[in-house]
């Protein structure tokens, strides 16, 4: 299997520091080295969310070390899907890519109690995505 990843995705919600970084989490998780990921918001927080850390370690993943990034173009550009959680307009747009909104609750200013059917949903999302990119390399 060569190197280079099948596809290229970018995870953008407004402060980076929950949705999205979950997103990435679970796709560098599941996927590997063979999906590039990146996540970015449109206003990058301080920090990520405690509460999306916690959930995320609950099941095995650690993202502590993520710092919230603010969206660029050139970030979109690179990416083969953008994947938005709220963002709205601020989520430049470029042709040839693949753009899904997932329409997911905002965890900022939740307990982990709230984040935890969060994180589930953007998992199983996730793992539909991954078979979206894969089922794209069989074609």
């Amino acid at each position: 299997m060569s190197s280079t990843p099948l596809a290229s995705v970018l995870f953008v919600c407004v402060h980076n520091a929950g949705r999205s970084q979950m997103a990435a989490g679970f796709l560098n998780h599941l996927a590997g080295d063979r999906v590039e990921v990146r996540s970015a918001g449109s206003i990058p927080a301080d920090q990520v969310n405690p509460a999306a850390v916690e959930a995320m370690k609950e099941v095995g993943i650690d993202i502590s070390d993520q710092q919230p990034k603010v969206l660029t173009t050139e970030a979109v550009q690179a990416s083969d899907y953008v994947i938005t959680m709220g963002c709205g307009d601020a989520c430049p747009i470029f042709p040839g890519k693949k753009y899904l909104d997932w329409a997911l609750e905002d965890p900022a200013g939740k307990g982990v109690e709230s984040v935890r059917p969060i994180r589930d949903e953007i998992k199983t999302r996730i793992e539909a995505l991954i078979t979206e990119i894969d089922a794209k390399q069989e074609a």
